[in-house]
């Protein structure tokens, strides 16, 4: 009797054990989060908080988180299975095993090299100068160097480049003059130009990039996709995809309208600043076999300064969904 009711009681236990796991998965399977970030890489995906996709039988919302590191730390614990990142942050994610594949390129160079200095009038004026650069070992550090090597400077030795300072706070320093030279992207490039009239720019970053050897203009931000997810449900991948493209669309349309759901969503930027700055801020969609030529070329400029920064190793051609 005794052990009859042991048999009974763990057949219990077992069966409410499977219960929960299946329910954990058919939830699992019901519902997805798409991860866009705050700041100018989300804005691209601003519709979508207001029109999310739709697809029969599951339900698709959109969460935005404060910074890429959080982000990358969804994919780590396998909670994220579609989101926006660095190029080089879903490289690195990838060459450590983690199932991720790039889907599209959401964002290319939108760099400024900015100055109030009368001394400097081309990049090799440089020389001897202190320049603020946004986001020490991201995109524009390593897209700078391989320019200032191109132009015959060594970017530790003969100028001095500081990442003291975040983001809005080199667009605030520009204005107020305690800085004469940085580089940063939009909008806070639109934001700096507009707070001082003498602010100009150095060149065109984007041109040099390419006379420096880069193919076509630099991802900034691509969205990635869990391998896994992506091929269990490739129609919900594909209706993501399709939002995405038409949100980004209608962004680069619509900048007043984009710049009002930003402030309305709180994705930390000004709605008249958005406006200002999404026609100089080359938002767009690439699919990423398309992309993966320009991405490779980025990713060498990486491996040239800093090769953990994308994991060691160009990624292979599994990194690049196929759709």
């Amino acid at each position: 009797m005794i052990r009859s009711m042991k048999r009974y009681f763990l057949s219990l236990y077992f069966l409410i054990i499977l219960s929960g796991g299946i329910s954990g998965f058919l939830q699992a399977q019901s519902s997805v989060t798409i991860y866009s970030i705050k700041g100018p890489s989300g804005v691209g995906m601003i519709r979508l908080f207001e029109q999310p996709p739709q697809v029969p039988g599951i339900t698709i919302k959109v969460e935005a988180l404060a910074q890429a590191d959080l982000m990358a730390a969804r994919f780590i614990a396998g909670d994220a299975k579609v989101g926006i990142l660095p190029a080089n942050v879903a490289a690195k994610l990838a060459a450590s095993g983690k199932p991720l594949q790039v889907a599209a390129v959401l964002g290319t160079g939108m760099l400024s090299l900015l100055t109030s200095d009368p001394g400097v009038q081309r990049i090799e004026d440089l020389k001897g100068k202190q320049v603020e650069v946004a986001g020490q070992g991201a995109t524009p550090d390593y897209v700078f160097r391989r320019i200032l090597r191109f132009k015959g400077l060594n970017p530790d030795k003969d100028l001095i480049l500081s990442y003291a300072l975040a983001y809005p706070e080199i667009a605030q320093s520009l204005i107020a003059g305690r800085i004469s030279t940085a580089l940063l992207p939009e909008p806070f490039a639109t934001m700096a130009r507009s707070g001082k009239g003498s602010l100009r720019p150095v060149s065109d970053i984007q041109a040099e990039w390419v006379k420096a050897g880069g193919s076509g203009n630099y991802p900034m931000t691509v969205l990635v996709v869990d391998a896994n997810f992506a091929a269990s449900r490739p129609e919900v991948i594909r209706a993501i995809l399709e939002s995405v493209k038409t949100s980004i669309a209608w962004v680069i349309a619509h900048p007043a309208e984009a710049g009002d759901l930003v402030e309305k969503h709180q994705l930390g930027l000004r709605a008249p600043v958005v406006k200002a700055a999404i026609p100089q801020s080359n938002y767009g969609f690439i699919p990423a076999l398309e992309a993966r030529p320009a991405l490779e070329s980025l990713f060498t400029a990486f491996l040239e300064f800093s090769p953990v920064s994308i994991g060691g190793v160009l990624p292979g051609s599994s990194f690049y969904l196929e759709w």
